[in-house]
């Protein structure tokens, strides 16, 4: 019995624009499945069943079995174009995987802990920069998600990849910087309040350097009289 969830689907015989319309008049998704060195297999589903496993989260880097006249693919969803008036899918690919399959796939990001991250009992929000990480890996090393450890950071502290505990073999697919997924944010009303100051500090040096200058001009006029 296989763990993936299973897709239920029907060959499809031949390719082309007119094929996939004619598939999509009967009321099925057309698709392929290609990778691992093998032919694409061609084959159509029930949008209603796409539909479902799309809904569900991680659906890009879930892996799935998706069965055709007897036989199953393993396969990882690579692709899935919706219309552009109804939303409705209207073709998908899958990528055939094995455990030893490099990929690149996102995962979602989870947080932790935010009762005990000093910053945001204080009243400061959660900066999220990223939802989700671009990772490398075999897809047998793929991660559900990962995890952000929120305690302890501060106002104006913030979580990059290096604070991520990522799995054996993962690897994020920028490597040429350690970059930030989410920081602690000063609240709105807080940030308000110190522009509010500013430009009250502003508009009194204006003032004062206003004066100065009047000052300077009646002296000017004085001298001109006396003159």
């Amino acid at each position: 019995m296989s763990d993936f969830a299973v897709l239920p689907a029907e060959q499809r015989d031949r390719a082309g624009k007119g094929a996939a319309r004619a598939t999509r008049r009967e009321g099925n998704v057309p698709g392929v499945i290609y990778g691992a060195k093998k032919e694409p297999v061609l084959f159509k589903m029930d949008p209603r069943v796409l539909v479902k496993a799309f809904g569900e989260a991680g659906f890009m880097s879930t892996q799935f079995m998706v069965t055709i006249d007897g036989d199953e693919h393993r396969v990882l969803p690579r692709d899935v174009q919706f219309h552009p008036v109804n939303d409705q899918p209207i073709h998908v690919d899958f990528l055939r995987v094995t455990d030893s399959t490099k990929v690149r796939v996102f995962i979602p990001v989870d947080f932790i802990n935010e009762e005990e991250s000093e910053g945001l009992t204080r009243g400061g929000v959660l900066n999220v920069v990223r939802h989700e990480v671009e990772l490398l890996c075999t897809v047998a090393a793929i991660p559900e998600h990962l995890v952000i450890d929120l305690a302890g950071l501060d106002i104006g502290d913030s979580a990059k990849i290096s604070d991520v505990d990522l799995p054996a073999g993962v690897k994020p697919a920028i490597a040429d910087r350690d970059f930030t997924i989410a920081t602690i944010a000063a609240p709105s009303a807080v940030v308000s309040e110190d522009d509010e100051e500013g430009d009250e500090d502003e508009e009194g040096l204006e003032g004062e350097e206003g004066e100065g200058e009047d000052g300077e001009a009646a002296e000017g006029g004085d001298s001109g009289g006396d003159d």
